[in-house]
């Protein structure tokens, strides 16, 4: 019987992180909470989840963004945002950090477990999907199998959702793909979101992959990976 996936909520109001769990648990995932960053980052390291639901407005000295950073420099273990700042400013500020969804309070829990079901199914990849690896002009491939983008052979640590946007890209190489069929394609029909996301991604990819990453801007439209 294959173990259910552990999913760990830091989340500092026991009202919210106890509904999140409840619904987690409904979908058949095992779940363990935190309440401030230390308590949070010590459970990810004990518990080894497959996913972080993260909330931005942690008590104490380090906030969500403190955590989403420590998570990301050691691992690409897939991470959902909470907060209750609907500013762009903080989207994007915990998109760049390496979050891969941000989900603005009030929100509906059942369109959360969407969201978490989606981001799992993309990091464990389709069975059929694997055994491919992608070869690109500038020494960058994309390996499915291992879910690895790679630079001139070496690897580069990418988000889940920055591998998935890669992947979408690298799979409709010469076709101009507006955003919405990135969200689509990438985070799924049912996204609900600011469009805006994947330009955040695509400069996190270009930051990461460099000018060897042949990803142009198609103005009025959207990105081309050539």
């Amino acid at each position: 019987m294959r173990s259910r996936p552990v999913v760990v909520v830091i989340e500092d109001d026991p009202a919210i992180a106890d509904l999140v769990e409840l619904y987690l648990r409904r979908e058949g995932y095992r779940v363990h909470q935190a309440g401030d960053a230390e308590a949070g980052l010590r459970t990810v390291e004990q518990r080894r989840p497959a996913l972080v639901i993260l909330d931005v407005g942690l008590p104490g000295p380090q906030d969500g963004i403190d955590v989403c950073r420590a998570i990301r420099a050691a691992s690409d273990l897939p991470i959902v945002m909470l907060t209750a700042r609907d500013d762009e400013v903080d989207r994007i500020l915990g998109l760049e950090m390496g979050a891969d969804d941000y989900v603005v309070k009030p929100f509906s829990a059942r369109e959360l477990m969407v969201r978490v079901k989606n981001i799992l199914r993309r990091a464990a990849g389709p069975a059929a999907a694997r055994r491919r690896i992608l070869d690109m002009p500038g020494d960058v491939a994309v390996d499915l199998d291992r879910r690895e983008a790679r630079r001139a052979g070496t690897p580069v640590a990418l988000t889940s959702r920055e591998f998935d946007l890669l992947a979408f890209l690298a799979g409709h190489r010469g076709l101009a793909l507006s955003r919405r069929q990135l969200l689509d394609g990438v985070w799924g029909a049912g996204w609900v979101g600011d469009e805006r996301t994947v330009d955040v991604h695509v400069g996190q990819l270009r930051r990461k992959l460099g000018g060897e990453l042949q990803l142009a801007t198609v103005w009025g439209v959207g990105y081309r990976l050539d």
